[in-house]
């Protein structure tokens, strides 16, 4: 059923980010993200307006986080393509990095608070919060001059001018392999699905456990982010990507190996108690995930910063939206590898195996690749 699910979620977001980014490259990119974001917020209103009257129905639910889900993705793939035209092209690994710190924070904080307001004022509120909060991106849009595509816009809308952004990576070697990559990174490391099964028949801890496992991960992310300085100088930014993908799937694996230990040694701990959880296995296993959520935000910097400075700028939406598929989709497809094999073998399997695939396969994909090994960021090309 979890997979189904992923499947169908999936649908509206890759059809928004291919859509979305070709409204991008052919409209002002700040009304573009404006209108977007205005859809996004709407949506939340009457999610609140909903819950305030009482008026809950499950058909609802998913038909507004559909809709949010939608507005949501165009607006970030217009962000994207937005921010090289107001930063040079050497600031823009640091905008990235900021980006990895607010995502952080989003992760670990956001929920959190969530949860408090929930628990203490409601439902209703902890909406109605949301809608007034939302207000600060729109100020940040607002204070933008109009942006409209330089270069060649595409002449006609719909399926055409998706086809045509597609076509440019064929053209763009360097491009192409950040998605896959990446792709590969998530299809294969992703094994955030399993947490509550670790939490409940591994280390033990139930919920707070898997809690602990999953803000490591954005943890690692945001330390990353503050200690980027010098990182975000590197020239040789294909390298870099590889480098810390390959970090991220070594990471996973000894994610995994924590849990085979601890299983197959005879010291799972099969409760929902926090109290009785192993906490040696905990740490250990929060230690990798904050290297793997510290890996996969460098890469990250890396990648968006090949995309906004060496894409053309009359087909960065079309990117951007590419992009947004991939980030979006391909934890979905993680979630279904990890789910699958750990119901077909045990909960450690699809971390180490697929930890191990991660480093194999990014390192063979990117030695076909020289331009990729070779790009430098003073001279970026597509």
């Amino acid at each position: 059923m979890v997979s189904l699910v992923a499947w169908f979620s999936l649908l509206p977001m890759i059809l928004a980010g291919l859509y979305g980014g070709a409204i991008a490259d052919r409209f002002d990119r700040r009304a573009v993200a404006l209108s977007a974001s205005t859809v996004a917020w709407a949506s939340t209103v009457v999610l609140a307006t909903i819950v305030w009257l009482g008026a809950e129905q499950v058909w609802m639910f998913y038909v507004i986080t559909t809709v949010n889900a939608v507005a949501a993705t165009i607006a970030s793939a217009t962000r994207q393509a937005i921010t090289p035209r107001l930063l040079p092209k050497e600031q823009l690994p640091k905008a990235a990095a900021l980006l990895g710190i607010s995502a952080g924070i989003m992760v670990t904080v956001g929920p959190g608070i969530a949860g408090v307001l929930v628990a203490r004022a409601g439902y209703a509120w902890t909406y109605t919060v949301d809608v007034i909060l939302f207000f600060a991106g729109f100020f940040g849009l607002w204070t933008l001059p109009r942006i409209r595509p330089e270069g060649e816009r595409p002449t006609t809308g719909g399926f055409r001018s998706v086809v045509d952004g597609l076509a440019h990576l064929r053209r763009a070697p360097n491009v192409r392999m950040s998605f896959i990559v990446d792709i590969i990174a998530m299809t294969f490391g992703q094994p955030m699905v399993l947490f509550p099964a670790v939490g409940a028949i591994v280390i033990g801890g139930g919920s707070v456990t898997a809690g602990i496992l999953l803000a490591s991960f954005a943890v690692g992310g945001i330390l990353s982010s503050l200690g980027s300085g010098r990182v975000t100088g590197l020239r040789w930014q294909g390298l870099a990507i590889r480098n810390a993908i390959v970090s991220y799937g070594l990471a996973i694996l000894g994610f995994g190996v924590v849990l085979a230990v601890t299983e197959l040694g005879g010291h799972a701990v099969q409760s929902m108690d926090f109290g009785d959880a192993n906490r040696w296995a905990l740490a250990l296993a929060a230690l990798c995930l904050a290297v793997a959520g510290g890996s996969d935000n460098i890469s990250a910097i890396f990648r968006q910063s090949i995309l906004q400075a060496a894409v053309p700028d009359h087909l960065r939406g079309r990117t951007q939206g590419v992009f947004t598929v991939v980030v979006t989709g391909g934890p979905r497809l993680g979630q279904m590898f990890a789910g699958t094999l750990a119901t077909l073998t045990a909960t450690w399997v699809p971390s180490v195996v697929g930890g191990a695939l991660v480093v194999v396969l990014v390192i063979a994909s990117v030695a076909r690749v020289s331009s990729f090994r070779h790009y430098d960021a003073l001279d970026p090309r597509p």
